[in-house]
């Protein structure tokens, strides 16, 4: 089998193969030599075992992911692609060869194997599909449920409205497409940036795959064979971001033990009381004691939380008593406890389909006709797709598996034993538009409208619209001006509430800070003090709303296992909601007002205090990507201009910090003329490991919203030295069955 390893200048693995298994081989084996720490802890999280070395922070990942069963998932997928689709099974097994061939190589260049003690370890043929269902489990936010069931029973049905918006880690990707006619090569270009938690290493990995059958350059997931999200293939470009559906559904459970010691569980469902699966599960913890976690699945699905930390969804009630409806127990017997419980229905877990299928087909993929076709079997995350070709075709549509079912299970947790909850067929025909003028995709509501509940607020796909109605045509060079713009949008409902406050309410220091705010431009720059400004206004804002006598009953979260409080907590969910809070009556204008006025006192009176020049945005608003090991306190990070809701969306936690978590975790352009004149960046490199020339050598490109070209002629690549001799294809035969 040959298989050659190429190098672009920034270390951009170029990989080259006589067939599309030797290919998934090669891939595999680059993703263990290059990001061989990163794919191990993604391996790791889809076990539920992160804690075993990176001690006990990360045990409620693992009880997480014990509980909503990642790991039987995936191999569920597996066995069901290896009966339907032993093509792309074997494809896969290929890739997984690749990694183990690789895997001790590329963990002996990473050091954090030593820092931890961790050894790499062995992937199985469901690897890639574990890594891709932890990396999108809670993309779709189901958590949000239990925030709006929250607000419902706190505050009352017509305040969940109010705070309808985006919640954490879902929203901020930005796509378009710009068709033949307004381009100046008379090709489209696709261009954007998918917005995720910022991770070092990257969460997406340049790359170019090329065989006789296709040769796609794109961004590949380290871990997951293909190029699944973003991708060119020479005749057809194709990019994607989140549709902001609801397919992911909550019900709360009335379970009881029954049999010796309660080892075994009943939950009741529409037909009555049913057996549920049970096992007991142990987590190893560095430098701790083992946790023990109960697994249990009701014919819905996995529980997620039970007891104290479902008490408020769950509700048992009664009555409990047994009935020719809902079984019965032995006469005389006791009548069991019943105690409530959350579990999660989701797709993958209901079909046993990931849509793997699609990965390899999206390679051969030579017009946007194949793309379509081959995305019809897509499952997770619901993505709207923009793509063109080189014969002026066009896709605009929403891919996915969204289920139908009743309208409540798409806003709230809703009751298990109720029939009319339960799930009846899967949405289809996915939505789609035909491209005119251009077409603009930023998890907004619109094309995906009937699939989801909460979308993104509509200033970034209003304002890419803008920025392309300015110019008649544009080149792939001119895109770089539509990423990296910073107008602030949604800064107006707090700009308009201070324009209303008189002069003569403020004192001195706070008239001359609301005159700067009125006049500042609304661009969120990382030198710009009028920014900075408006940001700590914001911050103040949100916190003393958050302190208002009508939001108080939000205050203290009710009890949720730990990875769920990022959507359960009231400051976050304010600052994310401001727009709507300063614009609903439900809250009395002098009190919105009010808070308006009093932040802008208190933070005329921090700078007043203040030596020296004034802030500007960048000075508080820098990247703070999430690490498996803690970073080290001096490490440098850069200064970010942008904001949530600007094109160029870096998002902070407004009122909870400045810092940048979520970001472009790359951008693209896509030029469809000439595939050499398409450029990229991400926000580190290449490259996962500490040391390596492409560590980071794109992080300062990245923050000043500059792309690196795209190498696509072959003679301007270094060909790296030859592996060590690779296996036969089908060498993954010998994990056939294995378990």
């Amino acid at each position: 089998m040959a298989v050659r390893v190429y190098r672009d200048a920034w270390g951009v693995p170029h990989l080259r193969a006589d067939g599309a298994d030797e290919l998934a081989y090669a891939q595999g084996r680059n993703a263990a030599a290059d990001r061989a720490w990163q794919i191990e802890v993604e391996r790791h999280r889809a076990q539920g075992t992160t804690a075993s070395f990176l001690g006990a922070e990360a045990v409620s990942w693992d009880r997480f992911a014990r509980r909503v069963r990642l790991e039987d998932t995936a191999r569920r997928c597996m066995e069901a692609l290896e009966r339907e689709d032993p093509g792309t099974a074997a494809w896969v097994r290929s890739y997984v060869d690749g990694v183990n061939d690789g895997l001790a190589e590329g963990a002996a260049r990473a050091p954090e194997f030593a820092a931890t003690g961790l050894a790499p370890g062995r992937w199985r043929p469901w690897t890639p599909l574990g890594v891709w269902l932890s990396a999108h489990i809670l993309f779709a936010g189901f958590p949000a449920k239990l925030w709006r069931d929250a607000v419902a029973r706190r505050l009352g049905p017509e305040w969940v409205g109010v705070f309808a918006t985006d919640g954490p880690g879902t929203s901020g990707s930005n796509g378009w497409l710009v068709p033949a006619e307004r381009t100046t090569t008379g090709s489209a270009i696709v261009a954007g940036d998918p917005h995720r938690f910022i991770e070092a290493p990257g969460v997406y990995q340049q790359i170019r795959l090329a065989c006789p059958e296709f040769d796609v350059i794109g961004l590949a997931v380290p871990g997951v064979p293909g190029i699944a999200h973003f991708g060119h293939a020479g005749r057809v470009a194709w990019a994607i971001t989140n549709a902001m559906a609801d397919y992911q559904d909550l019900y709360r459970e009335r379970l009881r033990r029954t049999g010796p010691g309660g080892e075994r569980v009943e939950a009741l469902g529409p037909d009555g009381w049913r057996p549920a699966e049970r096992r007991v599960e142990t987590i190893e913890v560095a430098g701790g004691e083992p946790v023990t976690v109960e697994v249990i699945e009701t014919e819905r699905g996995p529980v997620i939380a039970d007891g104290d930390e479902a008490a408020h969804w769950a509700d048992p009630g009664l009555p409990v008593q047994d009935s020719p409806a809902h079984g019965s127990s032995a006469p005389g017997a006791p009548v069991p406890e019943v105690f409530g419980a959350l579990s999660l229905r989701h797709p993958p877990r209901v079909s046993a389909d990931l849509g793997f299928g699609v990965l390899p087909a999206l390679l051969r993929a030579r017009s946007v006709t194949d793309v379509d076709r081959a995305l019809d079997g897509w499952v997770e995350p619901v993505n709207v797709v923009l793509a063109a070709d080189t014969a002026g075709g066009t896709l605009h549509r929403v891919a996915g598996a969204v289920p139908v079912r009743h309208p409540d299970n798409r806003i709230q947790v809703v009751p298990a034993w109720e029939p009319r909850h339960a799930w009846r067929a899967r949405y289809g025909p996915m939505p789609r538009e035909r491209v005119e003028g251009v077409a603009v995709m930023a998890n907004q509501r619109g094309i995906a409208g009937p699939l989801g509940v909460e979308f993104a607020p509509p200033h970034r796909a209003e304002r890419i619209r803008e920025l392309l109605a300015e110019r008649a045509v544009w080149s792939a060079k001119d895109m770089a001006a539509v990423h990296r713009d910073t107008l602030l949008a949604s800064a107006a409902p707090l700009l308009d509430l201070l324009a209303r406050t008189g002069p003569g309410e403020l004192g001195p220091d706070a008239r001359r800070l609301r005159e700067r705010l009125l006049d500042w431009d609304r661009r969120m720059d990382a030198d710009s003090v009028g920014a900075a400004s408006f940001a700590a206004v914001r911050t103040a804002t949100v916190r003393l709303l958050a302190q208002h006598p009508l939001l108080r009953p939000l205050a203290e979260p009710p009890p949720a296992p730990e990875v769920f409080r990022p959507w359960l907590a009231l400051v976050p969910r304010v600052g994310y909601a401001l727009e709507h809070l300063l614009t609903t009556d439900r809250l009395p204008l002098a009190d919105r007002a009010g808070a308006v006025r009093a932040a802008v006192e208190e933070v005329a009176a921090g700078e007043a205090a203040v030596q020296g020049p004034p802030a500007r945005w960048g000075d508080a608003h820098r990247l703070a990507p999430w690490q498996a090991l803690p970073a080290d306190p001096g490490e440098p990070w850069p200064s970010l201009a942008g904001d949530h809701d600007c094109v160029l969306a870096t998002s902070s936690v407004p009122g909870v910090t400045d810092l940048s978590a979520r970001a472009s975790a790359a951008r693209y352009v896509w030029d469809l003329a000439r595939r050499e004149d398409s450029a990229w960046v991400v926000p580190l490199g290449a490259s996962g490991v500490p040391g390596d020339p492409h560590h980071r050598d794109q992080l300062s490109l990245w923050a000043r919203c500059e792309l690196v070209p795209v190498v696509t002629d072959w003679g301007q690549l270094t060909e790296e030295p030859a592996a060590p001799p690779v296996p036969s294809v089908p060498s993954a035969a010998s994990d056939r069955g294995e378990k």
